[in-house]
């Protein structure tokens, strides 16, 4: 039998020694502020740096204890970045610096990570504790800056393992939409000495951004969402939050931002990997950086649905990467296939050598009239399929940790689902949405001081005929319980798509203008929905939902359309509508499964300061 890998990697044997407030000489003369977590021992060790905004100080608060699952605001101490508990006891450094502007350290936040990251990694492959090979650990935040210094190109920088990292600042969250709930809630937990201008009080003359200030301020969606309403008028309160609504569509902004930018770049090895339900965050990021990193050895892994804090699930996939790429160890890693996915529904591993898979039976399910989702194409005569949006519905359903006890009204949709699947039926890969609709949007009734109405509510006129599209599929189990399995997303007046850049499964949308839609005005709608990898059992069925208001998770959740609008959904045998699904054969086998899947226990030991 082939020996498990657990027992190849590093083994903890050292206490630890941690030295605060190490202040590291940048090229422009400014100093970053840095905590370094040691071997207590003599040697010289490879290092791991552990970089974004949220500063090296909450890297040391309590985090929950190991059978205590994370709580968002207890025992998290936005610890991202990594275990210092784990990986200094197993002989590598831990570097956790306070970025310029940030914490302790000098200067103003906005100068280069790039050259900042490049300036401390060449600090540290000089320092008499380092054997000159270092890496990059840590998830979100953390994660995202690795591409950013891997394209810096620093000569001592080896490899890295951005897990979690989005890649598209545009599109991973929202396709038109506003995803301003992270925002909001993130911006607190930077802590910024100096919080810069908003970059829209550099790129636009005072003309242009009063413009863009009034077109914000007259939208009914901003309107009535006075969180962002005032942030138009106080912009250095959230200047992240106010450059995203005065920049609506995809351009220089956004792409400046991104990683992809950055991607051809970035040639050391790469590690990539994200969990199943990262669908408004990360998980399009490890795609993208799979298949656009210039580095010519590069794996992938995607992991169950949920992760903890402090961040800890794929430590030990970390400490095996890095054996081979830092120490020199023989883990068999790159032995192995360079895609792991963990297989929900029979919930088991599965290795692959390609993305997308080549096995892959693309498959229509088309809309039907009665809410049917099924492989038969729909017949003539058949109704369409309406809802009336409820731009007033509270969002409270399926919000983890609200107050169970709060009113959630049910939010307007159609719903298509299979009849009860006669065979289990694997779903790999990237899904689309084709659908053939029409929209008519009403004014919003609110109370306001503008006007003299008699009955005490205003009508606003919105904007332009308009909707959102939530798209989401569910895995329905025999006894009706569901389970989210992928879903998307599109703003319906950005309908346009980039044929050049399209693909059937992946629809591409320029998002650079808006288009007009007339009332009851049948337009195609193409989307892309989320990667996933689902096993529907025997028994379940496959479930579409359409809707055009957003549930809160979490830290997600999409400006709503303020507008009462009547959505029509039409499938015929002229224009079919149909949900695109990667269906894998049956019996597929993959690259097969690992012998030794990637979990196992990890330890916390005390460490000493000095």
């Amino acid at each position: 039998m082939k020996k498990d890998w657990h027992l190849l990697i590093s083994q903890p044997q050292y206490e630890i020694t941690l030295e605060e407030d190490v202040w590291v000489p940048m090229r422009d003369g400014g100093k970053m502020c840095v905590d370094v977590y040691r071997p207590n021992a003599d040697g010289k060790f490879p290092a791991l740096v552990s970089f974004s905004e949220y500063g090296k100080d909450q890297q040391k608060l309590p985090t929950c204890p190991t059978w205590q699952p994370s709580d968002y605001e207890r025992g998290n101490g936005g610890h991202e970045c990594g275990e210092q508990w784990y990986f200094v006891p197993r002989g590598y450094v831990q570097v956790i610096p306070d970025l310029r502007g940030v914490g302790k350290s000098e200067g103003k936040l906005g100068i280069s990570w790039g050259e900042d990251g490049y300036d401390l990694i060449e600090w540290i492959a000089a320092q008499p504790w380092s054997n000159g090979n270092v890496g990059m650990i840590g998830m979100s935040a953390f994660a995202l800056s690795q591409f950013t210094v891997a394209a810096a190109q620093p000569p001592h920088l080896k490899a890295i393992f951005p897990f979690e990292a989005f890649a598209d600042a545009y599109r991973t969250s929202r396709s038109g939409l506003l995803n301003y709930r992270m925002a909001m809630h993130t911006r607190n937990e930077f802590p910024n000495r100096y919080v810069p201008q908003p970059a829209s009080f550099k790129e636009f003359n005072e003309q242009e951004l009063r413009e863009r200030i009034k077109a914000v301020q007259d939208d009914p969606d901003f309107m009535v969402n006075h969180y962002l309403y005032v942030i138009t008028l106080a912009p250095q309160t959230h200047p992240g939050l106010f450059d995203s609504m005065m920049h609506p569509y995809d351009g220089p902004y956004y792409r400046a931002r991104s990683a992809y930018s950055k991607f051809k770049d970035i040639k050391i090895p790469a590690h990539l990997g994200s969990r199943w339900d990262g669908w408004g965050g990360h998980m399009a990021g490890a795609f993208h950086a799979y298949e656009g990193l210039a580095s010519q050895t590069k794996k992938l892994l995607m992991v169950p649905c949920g992760m903890d804090r402090p961040f800890h699930e794929v430590q030990d996939i970390i400490l095996r990467w890095y054996d081979h790429w830092l120490k020199g160890n023989d883990t068999g890693y790159l032995e192995e296939p360079p895609i792991l996915l963990f297989i929900q529904g029979i919930n088991k591993w599965r290795y692959e050598k390609e993305w997308p898979l080549s096995a892959t039976r693309w498959t229509k399910f088309y809309l039907r009239d009665k809410g049917r989702l099924s492989a038969t194409p729909p017949d003539e005569g058949e109704a369409p399929q309406t809802f009336t949006s409820n731009p007033w519905a509270r969002p409270n359903e399926g919000f983890g940790g609200g107050d169970p006890l709060a009113r959630a009204d049910p939010v307007p949709k159609i719903v298509y689902e299979t009849e009860p699947l006669l065979e289990n039926t694997e779903v790999t890969g990237p899904l689309a949405l084709y659908w053939h609709a029409s929209i008519e949007s009403k004014p919003l009734k609110v109370r306001s001081w503008k006007g003299s109405p008699k009955d005490g509510l205003h009508h606003l006129e919105p904007i332009a005929n308009d909707t959102d599209w939530y798209i989401k599929v569910k895995d329905i189990d025999v006894d009706g319980s569901e389970r989210l399995v992928s879903q998307g997303w599109l703003k319906a007046s950005r309908y346009e798509l980039d044929e050049s850049r399209s693909k059937p499964w992946a629809p591409y949308h320029p998002h650079v203008r808006s288009l007009p839609i007339k009332p009851d005005e049948i337009i195609l709608y193409a989307s892309d929905v989320r990667v996933t990898s689902n096993v529907f059992l025997m028994g379940h069925r496959i479930r579409l939902e359409i809707a055009a208001q957003d549930q809160v998770r979490e830290l997600i959740y999409f400006l709503p359309h303020m507008a009462e609008v009547k959505h029509i959904v039409y499938s015929t045998p002229e224009q079919p509508s149909y949900l695109l699904l990667p269906l894998m054969p049956r019996g597929y086998k993959g690259a097969g499964e690992p012998t030794y899947p990637p979990e196992g226990p990890f330890r916390m030991p005390k460490y000493k300061r000095v």
